[in-house]
């Protein structure tokens, strides 16, 4: 198996992350009635969110923190919502990649899932 080394890789990932998410009965919810994503507007966007993080991109210019505090207003986020993003992400990564990027996919996505929750419900990491 690969690591993730390229934007193609990361479209994969988040492709691959957002097929089981949103059909979950933790967090499905999230993304298919709370807030009706457009994933071909989604896809590429949180793609570029990670190729920032992992692969030193740039095209990534959002407000990920505000969009989320505003879902969190909608329909509020428990740390089992977290906990249920953070396995699907992992179980995800690792079908698909080893390496050190893959590591430091999983290591960043339980480091944003902590701020988040502190920031965006006020709740101490789980």
């Amino acid at each position: 198996m690969k690591d993730i080394s390229t934007r193609e890789d990361l479209g994969l990932l988040v492709s691959e992350f957002y097929r089981k998410a949103t059909i979950d009965p933790v967090i499905g919810h999230f993304f298919t009635t709370v807030v009706k994503l457009d994933f071909s507007q989604h896809i590429p966007l949180i793609t570029s969110f990670w190729e920032n993080i992992l692969l030193d991109g740039t095209s990534y210019k959002g407000g990920t923190m505000f969009k989320h505090i505003m879902l969190n207003q909608l329909s509020p986020m428990e740390p089992g919502h977290f906990q249920r993003w953070l396995a699907l992400w992992e179980e995800t990564v690792n079908a698909h990649f080893r390496g050190p990027k893959a590591s430091e996919a999983v290591t960043r996505a339980h480091s944003i899932a902590g701020i988040m929750q502190f920031k965006v419900g006020g709740q101490r990491p789980v």
